[in-house]
Formats: structure tokens, sequence, C-alpha cells
């Protein structure tokens, strides 16, 4: 019998990150390398993003097009609270937000996608 330690799950996947960004492969197999980083369960887009006080519902407007649970938000070095009128605009969809530090948030899109949980993620450069 073999047992796989870990699931592969489908969609992009965040391999690793570092000085230069956030590592992923692309579900046709390429791989590239992200300061800021978006994902879905289909599409990895590097972004510029806000200074976090300004994150809004528009800035996100590319992760909310199919249907979404929640958003991992990746805050950078360290934890930060999501803006106020963010979580309230998002929730209004029935849309949640957990905000970690990115490196956190990055670790969790691969457990959760192997969970094939219908989630989005933001991810703010590490060394925000």
């Amino acid at each position: 019998m073999r047992m796989d330690r870990e699931r592969p799950a489908p969609g992009p996947l965040v391999r690793g990150f570092g000085a230069g960004g956030y590592r992923v492969d692309a579900p046709d197999g390429t791989m590239g390398v992200y300061p800021a980083l978006l994902l879905t369960a289909t599409r990895a887009d590097s972004w510029t993003p806000p200074a976090l006080e300004a994150l809004d519902e528009e800035v996100l407007a590319p992760l909310l097009g199919t249907p979404v649970e929640f958003v991992l938000l990746g805050t950078g070095a360290t934890l930060r609270r999501a803006p106020k009128a963010l979580v309230t605009a998002l929730d209004s969809r029935g849309i949640g937000v957990e905000a970690m530090d990115s490196r956190a948030a990055a670790r969790a899109w691969g457990v959760l996608r192997a969970e094939e949980r219908q989630i989005a993620a933001a991810l703010y450069p590490l060394d925000y």
C-alpha cells in the first residue's frame, strides 16, 4: 500500500519563499517567483499591494470572480489586522477574511487547497 504524506492540491501551490518572494508552481507546470501574490484555485498573479490600511474590496476584485469561502490575507512579516471596512464589505458578500503573517498564509494555502476549500489569498511581501 502506498501512502502519500501530502496530497497535492489542485491549482497553483506555493512551494517555498525567501528574499525574492514566493516560489509558485502553476497548474501548467511552470514555476514563477512573486514578491507579492494573489492566488485563486486556478491562478497565481503578481500584484503591487497598497498600504494595508488602504486595502479594499476593489483591490481584491480579481480574487472574487468565483465562489470564495474566505480570503487568506498574508500581512507581511508580522500579523496585522485586516482593515475593518474590508472585513465588513467581504462579510456582506458572505466571504470571510483570515489575516496572518505572510509565511503562515503561504503554508496554510497548500493545506486548505489540498482539502479543496474554495479560498483565495492576497499575500503581501515577506518583508512588508
